[in-house]
């Protein structure tokens, strides 16, 4: 683990760098039933403008829809308003979960599976940066099929699977977070054998038109709290389990090649990835999220390039 005031440095520099994106052109936004979504808060305002600018730049398509975790400032709506086009901006404080827990990013679930009765809805996390062209996430929204970010690499290697064969296939694996144990007890679903599970990241995910999907998401979040009990289902991680199912159950769902669409855990980045998710634990373990920070904002103020050339240019 880096030292706190080594983290403090690289992220005092991610955003000086990450401030330059306020010297890049607005988003247009186009009437395409794409819906970019994320929840956010005034901490996270410029690395979500990057992530989500970065994102729109290389699919051309979509408009942009925001939760506020009740933290933005009437600053960050002035700003957030002339850079994404006037986007919608939901309150959190505003959705009601139901049955379902609260917190956690249960209302940004909940609330994205709102919008799919219209629209194609892709979730990002302001964490994330686009660094290459997105062919796979193009067809997905053009085929109307949900994706999802792979936890791991092995994740794809294993592909879809049904809860009974993930629960037997994860059954030795130690842990008592809520995923863990929710992942090693899937065989005990009453569709154990007809539904399937990915072990996804819901930091970058994509969920089909047509609505339909969030009684399933109701369903599976009583099904998990009866198996495991309210306190422990309401704890961080329970959002993502059932966004993983969701996902899982929908129709042809694709899982994303895991060489171009990866999570970064302090490894090097191959020369195909064209989408990063820097997840807490390594964010600021080197210089990486600074770098293609300033990659992604290079290639916003510049005909789209392939993600080395705009790397080395900005380093």
């Amino acid at each position: 683990m880096i030292s706190r005031f080594l983290k403090w440095v690289r992220q005092a520099e991610h955003y000086h760098v990450a401030r330059q994106v306020l010297r890049t052109p607005p988003i247009c936004p186009t009437d395409d039933r794409l819906v970019l979504f994320s929840m956010i808060g005034t901490k996270v305002v410029l690395p979500y403008l990057v992530a989500v600018k970065s994102l729109h730049s290389r699919l051309g398509l979509g408009r942009v829809v925001i939760l506020d975790d009740g933290t933005l400032t009437a600053r960050d709506r002035r700003l957030l308003s002339h850079h994404l086009g006037k986007p919608a901006v939901y309150r959190l404080d505003e959705v009601r979960t139901g049955d379902c827990p609260r917190g956690g990013c249960w209302e940004r679930l909940l609330t994205l599976l709102d919008l799919t009765r219209d629209d194609y809805v892709i979730q990002l996390d302001s964490d994330t940066v686009t660094i290459g062209d997105l062919p796979e996430i193009k067809q997905a929204v053009g085929a109307n099929r949900s994706f999802t970010l792979l936890g791991e690499k092995s994740a794809g290697d294993k592909g879809l699977m049904t809860l009974a064969a993930f629960s037997a296939a994860y059954r030795t694996e130690a842990g008592n977070h809520v995923q863990q144990v929710v992942e090693r007890n899937l065989d005990r679903h009453p569709e154990a054998e007809s539904r399937f599970y990915v072990r996804g990241c819901a930091g970058f995910a994509g969920f089909a038109r047509g609505g339909g999907m969030k009684p399933a998401a109701e369903a599976f979040s009583h099904f998990a709290e009866t198996l495991v009990g309210r306190d422990k289902w309401a704890s961080w991680g329970s959002e993502q389990v059932t966004s993983n199912y969701v996902v899982a159950n929908s129709a042809a769902p694709l899982l994303l090649p895991y060489a171009k669409y990866r999570n970064y855990w302090g490894d090097t980045v191959p020369r195909e990835a064209c989408f990063l998710h820097f997840v807490g634990t390594y964010r600021y373990a080197g210089t990486t999220y600074r770098d293609y920070t300033a990659a992604a904002l290079k290639a916003l103020r510049s005909p789209p390039a392939c993600c080395d050339g705009a790397l080395q240019a900005a380093q």
